[in-house]
């Protein structure tokens, strides 16, 4: 896929799989495989594999490559496969060409390590790791990667950078830097539990977002994406607060649950069979004996409220 067909298809909910391990923490490419393999039917629009919630910061390039051809395969070009990519400059490069062999469609380019870099340091770091592939880019607004508003107008100049992900919050940043480089990019909500915000954002021009509902309920969060594109507030208020907010509260227990949540979430529910999706990795940790229990809590009354049809 070109990135100018991609960018059409940066539109609605977003998968963002978990990367399953094996209890002793190697990775789990049988449990995977079967991960994408149902959320390919799920009716998201895209999956971001290896990605934020797919733990890429815990991914060696080799193991990285294996499921990015793995989740390729396994969709079999029924929907958009992206890869994160991130760390240094020249590391990012290694992974960007790792991702477009192994057949993804784009990248989601990850803030770079550590650093606090200038406008211009950001602008090279991206157009970098742009020139080094030919497939869609789209850059991650958060942390120590936060793009000027001109910054993003010249880094869209760049054929293959295709869309742009906030993941900081700032709406009235937002707001200009979609004024100053309109329809040119694809605009993606990408804060923590996205459901939460993404009324404001689709306000603002936002028709996209990363949903990490989407390993456990995706009917739910397609049910609130629709209430959203059509003006349902009734039914957005009612999964806010019943379903989203209570998910909040087990996330917000310890740093990290972000990703782990999700996957304990995954575990419980025993999709995946025994092993289920295994342990996050360090530097994140597992939910404790009480969190999970909590966390089942919160299920329970979800598939109540919304029972998969």
């Amino acid at each position: 896929m070109t990135p100018e067909s991609l960018k059409p298809h940066l539109e609605g909910v977003f998968g963002f799989p978990v990367t399953p391990f094996h209890p002793d923490g190697s990775l789990n490419l049988d449990a995977f495989r079967r991960h994408v393999r149902w959320m390919k039917g799920t009716g998201v629009h895209a999956l971001f594999v290896c990605a934020g919630t797919g733990e890429f910061f815990n991914l060696e390039l080799g193991e990285f490559r294996e499921a990015v051809a793995a989740a390729v395969e396994e969709v079999g070009g029924a929907l958009p496969v992206l890869a994160g990519c991130g760390y240094s400059t020249a590391i990012a490069r290694s992974f960007a060409r790792a991702a477009e062999e192994a057949g993804a469609d784009g990248l989601l380019l990850l803030p770079p390590y550590l650093v606090q870099p200038e406008q211009e340091g950001l602008y090279r770091h991206v157009r970098e790791v742009a020139e080094s592939v030919g497939i869609g880019i789209i850059l991650y607004h958060r942390d120590n990667a936060l793009y000027g508003v001109q910054t993003v107008r010249r880094l869209a100049e760049l054929a293959n950078v295709v869309g742009f992900k906030d993941g900081h919050g700032n709406l009235e940043q937002f707001g200009r830097i979609h004024l100053e480089v309109g329809d040119r990019l694809a605009y993606m909500n990408g804060m923590p539990t996205a459901e939460m915000t993404f009324p404001s954002f689709y306000a603002l021009g936002c028709r996209g977002y990363s949903s990490a509902l989407s390993n456990f309920a995706p009917h739910v969060t397609l049910k609130f994406h629709a209430a959203v594109t059509t003006g349902d507030v009734a039914t957005q208020s009612e999964i806010l607060m019943r379903v989203i907010e209570p998910i909040l509260r087990v996330r917000d227990l310890r740093k990290g649950y972000a990703v782990s949540y999700v996957k304990a979430a995954v575990n419980l529910l025993g999709s995946l069979g025994p092993e289920g999706a295994g342990p996050v990795r360090p530097p994140l940790v597992d939910l404790d004996a009480e969190h999970r229990a909590a966390l089942q809590k919160v299920l329970d009354e979800l598939f109540r409220l919304y029972p998969v049809d």
